[in-house]
């Protein structure tokens, strides 16, 4: 055993206070995903029930999304100035802001949409929502699959959305304002 310093490469990132720290950290994550939900760490493993559901809407959105000049993924979403960092199960966002690397905000999205697990339920109808406000995200859409339904929550508010279009039992249309105007098909979900 060498009794030799080891060469460190300095650290690539300046954190001046644990927020940065910690969302650069959760960017590093090896082979998975992760997400920060008021501070707390968790592991993204979507089921395929889940995937279904969100590439359902994907494909239903799509043509319009094409027209718009958006895409529809899965990135991160930053919560500035709070310990949250999401990954949604799929948000509309302009294609040139994509072309970042980096993560967007909430209000760059058109709309978000987040589909419950059994372990994650309560986070997408409580906190998610009243976050996905707070910070702006125009649409959220919350495809509840515990419950089977889905609500639209409209017109953000820092105390939360305005208007809500919901719960609505799958099977039933649900209809998405402009930009897009379309009735979704939730029949599927």
């Amino acid at each position: 055993m060498s009794t030799q310093p080891m060469d460190r490469a300095p650290h690539t990132y300046s954190a001046d206070d644990p927020e940065t720290a910690l969302k650069y950290a959760i960017q590093r994550v090896k082979d998975n995903r992760a997400e920060i939900v008021e501070g707390v760490i968790s592991l993204m493993s979507p089921s395929w029930g889940h995937e279904s559901t969100a590439d359902r809407i994907r494909r239903q959105i799509g043509p319009k999304v094409d027209e718009l000049g958006c895409i529809a993924g899965s990135g991160d979403l930053d919560l500035p100035g709070t310990s949250n960092w999401y990954i949604p199960g799929l948000a509309v966002v302009p294609q040139d802001l994509a072309k970042d690397t980096g993560a967007l905000v909430p209000e760059q999205t058109l709309l978000v949409v987040e589909v419950t697990s059994e372990s994650n339920g309560d986070t997408d109808r409580i906190v998610k929502r009243r976050r996905y406000a707070e910070f702006g995200a125009p649409m959220y859409l919350l495809v509840d699959r515990q419950e089977q339904s889905c609500t639209l929550f409209s017109e953000p508010g820092r105390l939360g959305y305005t208007k809500v279009s919901g719960p609505h039992p799958f099977g039933t249309p649900l209809h998405l304002p402009d930009p897009f105007d379309l009735d979704l098909d939730t029949t599927e979900f």
